[in-house]
């Protein structure tokens, strides 16, 4: 009796599968004052589009990089620590990633650095396995305005700010609550999050930083599972008004608990901004953490 020989690649004699595809981690900071935000936008300069078609150069794809990330920042916003993702053909995985880097830093322009890539561990999301994020936010509320050498990343406030009247209205905010009352909505979306931290201080001189033209900050440092569109904005909006005298400690609180838009919440410049940091958990708990991110978040009663 003949014994058969299976052909290479399948029992069945077909063709070889393609291999699995490399998902590759990207961790990278751009300057958004030129950018229309992160999400590519026909027509417009996008910090995906950008970073899309340079990745798609240096590796030669043959379809086009989709790049799956973090946080998607809106116009004018900066990231210091943005993080994405994206998928590509095992075979196209040629480089190390600090190769990979120093051929995508002679690519892009200079508004956007890739600070490192790396194969991503299994079960990792750029978007959806991340456990928190950390925005951060610029005011100067010095009465001559805003250093111009810091004016692209720094907002002015015209009045002074009492940073321990914010901070007590700050940690009225935080735990699980519905912020439908600051963000803007979108149509199928929650507005349900968990704000971790919020918290404001004034800016302290390093040594590098002292001389007669310093200015200190008030930086406000916000991190949650997840933000809904203009969250920050209108967070750091409701509390300078608290702290330069105009509203009470606990109106930002009552406002929350209104649950609509209150048109009387100035959401703050996009320009001083930026995303400082993502954080995921260990290797193992990478698919766990997606899949529950995935599930729909239940409303707030």
């Amino acid at each position: 009796m003949s014994t058969e020989i299976p052909a290479p690649g399948g029992g069945d004699g077909g063709p070889a599968a393609d291999p699995e595809p490399v998902r590759l981690r990207i961790d990278l900071a751009y300057d958004g004052t030129d950018f229309s935000g992160w999400a590519r936008q026909p027509g417009l300069r996008t910090v995906q589009g950008t970073l899309e078609q340079a990745l798609t150069t240096v590796l030669r794809l043959p379809e086009p990089a989709q790049l799956t990330v973090a946080g998607r920042t809106d116009a004018g916003v900066h990231a210091r620590g943005q993080v994405a993702h994206v998928d590509i053909p095992a075979d196209k995985w040629t480089l190390d990633g600090p190769q990979l880097v120093r051929r995508l830093s002679g690519t892009l322009p200079r508004d956007v650095r890739v600070r490192e890539v790396s194969r991503a561990p299994e079960g990792f999301d750029a978007r959806f396995a991340a456990e928190w994020r950390r925005y951060a936010y610029r005011i100067s509320d010095t009465p001559g305005g805003v250093d111009p050498l810091r004016r692209a990343h720094v907002v002015w406030h015209d009045r002074p700010l009492d940073v321990d009247l914010m901070n007590e209205a700050a940690g009225l905010m935080l735990g699980d609550h519905d912020f439908a009352a600051y963000c803007k909505r979108r149509e199928g979306a929650s507005t349900v999050r968990c704000l971790k931290d919020f918290h404001w201080a004034r800016e302290t001189p390093g040594e590098s930083d002292a001389g007669p033209g310093f200015t200190p900050l008030v930086i406000a440092s916000v991190r949650a599972d997840a933000f809904c569109h203009n969250m920050v904005r209108s967070l750091v909006g409701a509390m300078t008004a608290v702290g330069s005298g105009r509203r009470p400690v606990r109106w930002p609180a009552e406002v929350l608990a209104r649950g609509v838009r209150d048109s009387s919440v100035h959401v703050a410049p996009a320009h001083g901004l930026v995303l400082e940091e993502v954080a995921y958990p260990s290797d193992e708990r990478l698919a766990e953490r997606a899949a529950r991110a995935k599930r729909p978040r239940l409303d707030i009663v």
